[in-house]
């Protein structure tokens, strides 16, 4: 055998040896084959975590409990602080063709409020929100939210009731206001009085799981519903 011979058959002995180890079809099912479906939460400062450590805002908080109870989904936070309606709209195509998510969490709509925008303006960026993302397959949870007083009871109350109006209109489950449960206490918010301390993101969570779980599906393994 001269050396080009033994060169060639080196190279193929290489070649099928890459073959076997090379991680294609067969090889990605071995190992756990295509990646679990993406939840994905689009929000603003109160899911971003402003303020606080990563690990301890709500959507971390969501990640670890969906894997604790053997739930298989990617949580992407696509949260972004001082996010408007508006923003989050244009952020959206883009965020559903990277994605492609099975659930969308859309937590946005207190930086409208904040900055008196008109009623129907945010309940158009809302419902648009919410269509787009059911057309592009997937499941959404939309979360309100309560203006503070001082914005005067009309207002106050028109956009509270707003996201129930989006809610009911698209046919889909809501989650009143994600402070409910801790707005009354001072204590809960940091400094500036806007957003919830790190002590309180469990309980933001639990407001959140009451419309997210119905939507999960049965657990992996576990009977169906």
């Amino acid at each position: 055998m001269n050396l080009a011979q033994w060169l060639s058959r080196g190279a193929l002995a290489l070649g099928a040896l890459g073959a076997l180890l090379a991680p294609g079809p067969a090889g990605a099912a071995a190992a756990g084959g295509a990646a679990p479906p993406a939840l994905v939460v689009l929000g603003d400062s109160l899911s971003a975590g402003y303020g606080l450590r990563v690990e301890d805002g709500w959507v971390a908080l969501l990640e670890r409990r969906l894997a604790a109870q053997g739930y298989g989904y990617r949580v992407i936070n696509a949260s972004v602080s001082g996010e408007t309606t508006a923003g989050g709209l244009a952020r959206l195509p883009h965020v559903l063709d990277r994605h492609r998510p099975a659930i969308v969490i859309i937590e946005l709509g207190g930086n409208d409020g904040l900055r008196g925008l008109p009623v129907a303006e945010v309940r158009r960026n809302l419902t648009e929100l919410v269509s787009r993302s059911r057309a592009a397959g997937a499941r959404v949870l939309l979360v309100g939210t309560r203006m503070p007083g001082n914005y005067g009871p009309r207002y106050t109350e028109q956009y509270f009731q707003n996201f129930a109006a989006v809610a009911r209109a698209e046919h889909v489950p809501l989650v009143p206001s994600l402070l409910a449960g801790v707005a009354a206490e001072e204590r809960n918010f940091q400094a500036d009085r806007l957003h919830p301390t790190a002590a309180v993101q469990p309980q933001l969570l639990d407001a959140v799981w009451r419309g997210l779980e119905p939507l999960l599906g049965p657990r992996p393994g576990a009977p169906g519903r």
